[in-house]
């Protein structure tokens, strides 16, 4: 049910709930609230280890397995396509377009909070992307977390695979962004 001007945030589900009909509700909030949450928590973390970290030396959190080191990263995962900078700052751009083509029908919560914390990782390494050096469309990406024999990768990372992991999950389960299900098989 796509949304006009002057309805309400809220439709009627086509079940009933002991003879009331149950009312569903837009969850646009919930993602933009945990995009937020995403954004402000990767933004805060990649001011502070570029104010306290660039330049010095990593910092052990678990010995050697995990430490923080600063990197500008020019590409994706494990440093690949550091030529495309270009490419992955339109490609974020497009994941953010469309998050919120489907946002306008997202009634499940799951989903919100999937489709958020996607949106606040893409939104973080879009941030980098557009205003760190060397400029705009190809800045570099702060990269910070370093995880022994693994990528160096930050927390909107970390957001963007916790979200894509809970779509791919959501989806096996036949849930849809709308709140319907669907069935495999048929």
């Amino acid at each position: 049910m796509d949304e006009t001007p002057g309805t309400s945030a809220a439709a009627p589900d086509a079940s009933a709930d002991n003879g009331r009909a149950v009312v569903r509700r837009r969850r646009i909030g919930v993602l933009l609230v945990i995009a937020a949450l995403a954004y402000l928590i990767d933004l805060g973390s990649k001011l502070l280890v570029v104010a306290r970290l660039e330049g010095h030396q990593p910092i052990g959190v678990a010995g050697d397995i995990v430490t923080l080191q600063v990197i500008r990263n020019a590409g994706a995962a494990f440093g690949m396509g550091q030529a495309m900078t270009v490419v992955f700052t339109m490609i974020a751009a497009a994941v953010i377009i469309v998050i919120w083509r489907i946002a306008r029908k997202l009634y499940s919560l799951p989903w919100a909070i999937a489709l958020g914390l996607l949106l606040g990782g893409a939104f973080g390494n879009l941030t980098d992307r557009l205003f760190r050096a060397p400029g705009v469309f190809r800045g570099h990406v702060v990269d910070f977390i370093s995880v022994q024999h693994f990528a160096v990768f930050n927390l909107a990372d970390s957001a963007i695979v916790c979200g894509g992991i809970l779509v791919v999950l959501l989806s096996f389960r036949g849930s849809n962004p709308d709140g319907s299900t669907h069935q495999s098989g048929q």
